[in-house]
């Protein structure tokens, strides 16, 4: 008989209530937990934290070596903690709603996918067994609407996730059950139209700040 595995966040019934939002979970897949979820981001944020990241994009690197890779051609940026109110404000509702401390969070990081643009399939977590502080979840918030392609993928589920305004995808991987980890494999399809911006919280197994 297969233990079920224990998740981090917890919700109330299909909502996630934070300080200042009440978060609708439309989807759901139990073990990995993986959740989609609604107004989790006001238009407002979405539009404010794109004009705030524009000036800043670079290409997207990848791994702990920071190295550039077809693997990942995307362009990014990452804002300083607490960098002002609408950062403070995101970082501190993300990190209620993700159910770990802010002082685990990674800075808040916003992506750019253009046309042609993807993240091939790849884990959020690093090779497990190292000493390294690891990431145990993930959170995607979506900042536009996408008008065609740019959905988030899980290969191993055959699960894909469509970019909305204002809403997200959590994944946690953080289980003693190594094959639930593995099933976390995803990525981002290429934009086949318009182009795709997405702000991502990774939170790490011990304090990080």
């Amino acid at each position: 008989m297969t233990i079920k595995e224990q998740t981090i966040v917890t919700s109330s019934g299909n909502k996630i209530l934070t300080k200042d939002k009440e978060i609708r979970i439309v989807g759901k897949l139990d073990e990995p937990l993986i959740l989609i979820l609604d107004n989790v981001l006001s238009w407002a944020e979405c539009d404010l934290l794109i004009d705030l990241a524009t000036a800043r994009m670079q290409r997207a690197k990848i791994g702990s070596s920071h190295d550039v890779s077809e693997v990942r051609t995307s362009s990014s940026m990452f804002f300083e903690e607490g960098e002002n109110e609408c950062i403070g404000q995101v970082e501190a509702r993300v990190a209620e709603l993700m159910n770990i401390p802010v002082s685990h969070a990674e800075p808040l990081q916003v992506l750019r996918y253009q046309p042609g643009e993807q993240y091939h399939p790849h884990f959020d977590y690093f090779t497990p067994g190292s000493n390294m502080n690891n990431r145990i979840s993930t959170l995607v918030m979506y900042l536009n609407d996408v008008e065609e392609g740019g959905e988030t993928y899980f290969p191993s589920l055959h699960f894909s996730v469509t970019p909305k305004k204002g809403s997200a995808v959590y994944f946690e991987y953080f289980y003693n059950d190594t094959r639930l980890n593995e099933l976390t494999l995803h990525a981002g399809h290429p934009v086949a139209a318009g182009e795709k911006w997405v702000a991502t919280q990774w939170m790490r197994r011990q304090r990080y700040r």
